[in-house]
C-alpha cells in the first residue's frame, strides 16, 4: 500500500526567487513622463502621488500668480510711457514700476524652473524606485553604526562597520 505513486507528500519550494524585469524600470520612467504620478502608481506606490501633485502645483500656482503680477506691472508702466496715470499703481514711480517687473519675472521663471525641476524628479524617482523593488536585501549584508573609545585620549568615535557574511 505504502509503494503507491501519486499518494506521496509533496512539499512546496519555500525558496522561489521572483523573475527579474528588466523593462520595469523604463516603463516606470515612461509612465511618470507621460502622466505625472502614473510611474508611482505603476510601482504601487500609491501614497507619493499625492506629494507629486502638490509639489507640481504648487509651484504652477506661484508661476500663475508672479505672472499675472508681473503682466500688470508691465501694463501699468507701458500705460505711462503713453502719457496715462490713471491705473492702480498711481502711488509707485517709473523706477519702481521697473523693479517691480523684475521682480515677478525673476520669480515667474524660477517658479518654472523648480516645476520643471519637480517634474524631473517625479521622473527619476520612479526609475529609481522601480529598480529598488528588484534589489535583493537579505541578512548576508549589514551597515551598522559602532562607538567606541579611542585608546589614547579615551574619547569616543563613531563609525560604521560594513558586514558582509559568505
Amino acid at each position: 500500500m505504502a509503494q503507491e505513486i501519486g499518494t506521496a507528500i509533496k512539499t512546496k519550494d519555500s525558496i522561489k526567487s521572483k523573475g527579474i524585469d528588466p523593462l520595469r524600470p523604463s516603463k516606470a520612467a515612461f509612465y511618470s513622463a507621460i502622466v505625472p504620478g502614473l510611474g508611482q502608481a505603476y510601482n504601487k506606490k500609491y501614497w507619493k502621488i499625492p506629494i507629486v501633485y502638490g509639489a507640481i502645483a504648487t509651484s504652477l500656482y506661484f508661476y500663475i500668480t508672479n505672472n499675472k503680477k508681473y503682466h500688470n506691472y508691465r501694463d501699468a508702466y507701458k500705460r505711462r510711457l503713453e502719457g496715462f496715470s490713471d491705473d492702480e499703481f498711481q502711488y509707485l514711480d517709473n523706477a519702481r514700476l521697473i523693479a517691480a517687473q523684475r521682480f515677478y519675472q525673476r520669480n515667474r521663471d524660477l517658479s518654472l524652473l523648480v516645476c520643471v525641476v519637480f517634474y524631473v524628479l517625479n521622473i527619476v524617482e520612479a526609475n529609481i524606485d522601480a529598480h529598488f523593488t528588484q534589489f535583493n536585501v537579505n541578512d548576508k549584508l549589514s551597515l551598522k553604526p559602532e562607538m567606541y573609545l579611542n585608546q589614547m585620549d579615551y574619547k569616543p568615535n563613531v563609525g560604521f562597520t560594513f558586514n558582509y557574511k559568505f
